[in-house]
């Protein structure tokens, strides 16, 4: 059995800080994609690049309508892959969205959305989690500050950071509904978190996270170091970001909602193995062990 070593330690006894180890852009230089030069650079820079009008009005209309019918639909309700808000019932995520819908499954495939994901990780890729966030107004909570990679490797077993997500906008973003917010340039230090990390952890954290947060002394210092970008843009506007950024995204008291398609497409190349701080894998509804290549 191949030992694979942990370049990326955490959940131990205290937080460590270890610089990246992995490219960000993966594919060789000049190959050819939707994304141009000047955009892949901004990529490798910041963690993270944006596009205005990704999905047109009449597109966004019928993924909005799909999201609706599913969130409406008792038997979604009561499927294990429907979270709900800790203090309204409400649902907050349903994931796995591209295997419950086939409107869904279809903008996976897109080439406006898969183009990208291969661009940037220079392999065909497979989806690792994908869920659609509703925000509903006066009251949804965010999601504090983390790093996506730090849970998929700790408690999905993905050995590398050659993973990309992309935020779909089904409603507008405004600076008050509580907005994507990232550190720009944070995706080059990996924060190794304190503590443990709990038995059927996924069953709290998908409401609330604790363990996998950096320590508030590390998000100062990170803040200081590299700021903080709050997104927002119409409906149809999306922004594709490295496993390793920083970000999360503050409650929702206003009366306008905030929904999104989140997909994260990892390479075949890095498929999960054994998690590296956890008991268990988390549920393949999470954390995909299905490694097929999107065509």
């Amino acid at each position: 059995m191949t030992t694979i070593t942990d370049l990326y330690p955490t959940r131990g006894t205290a937080e460590v800080s270890t610089p990246r180890q992995d490219p960000v852009v993966w594919a060789t230089p000049g190959t050819s994609g939707p994304i141009q030069p000047s955009e892949l650079h901004g990529y490798d820079r910041d963690g993270f690049l944006t596009v205005d009008r990704l999905l047109a009005p009449e597109e966004v209309a019928r993924y909005r309508a799909e999201l609706d019918r599913l969130i409406a639909d008792p038997a979604v309700r009561a499927d294990e892959r429907a979270i709900v808000e800790p203090k309204s019932q409400d649902i907050r995520s349903v994931f796995e969205v591209h295997k419950i819908s086939e409107v869904f499954a279809e903008l996976v495939r897109d080439p406006r959305v898969l183009g990208r994901a291969r661009q940037i990780l220079g392999s065909d890729v497979y989806v690792h989690q994908s869920r659609v966030n509703v925000k509903p107004g006066f009251g949804a909570s965010g999601f504090y500050w983390h790093s996506d990679f730090e849970t998929w490797h700790a408690e999905d077993g993905l050995p590398r950071m050659r993973t990309v997500s992309v935020s779909i906008a089904l409603t507008e973003n405004h600076d008050t509904n509580g907005g994507l917010m990232i550190m720009p340039g944070s995706h080059r230090t990996f924060v190794g978190c304190a503590g443990v990390t709990p038995k059927d952890n996924y069953k709290r954290s998908l409401r609330m996270q604790e363990a996998g947060t950096p320590s508030k002394e590390a998000l100062t210092e990170l803040a200081g170091r590299h700021g903080i970008k709050l997104f927002t843009g119409p409906a149809g506007s999306a922004t594709w970001f490295d496993c390793n950024c920083m970000h999360g995204s503050g409650d929702n008291i206003t009366p306008f909602p905030r929904s999104n398609v989140f997909i994260v497409f990892n390479s075949v190349e890095n498929t999960a193995v054994e998690p590296f701080a956890a008991p268990a894998p988390r549920p393949g509804f999470i954390g995909a062990r299905d490694f097929t290549p999107v065509r």
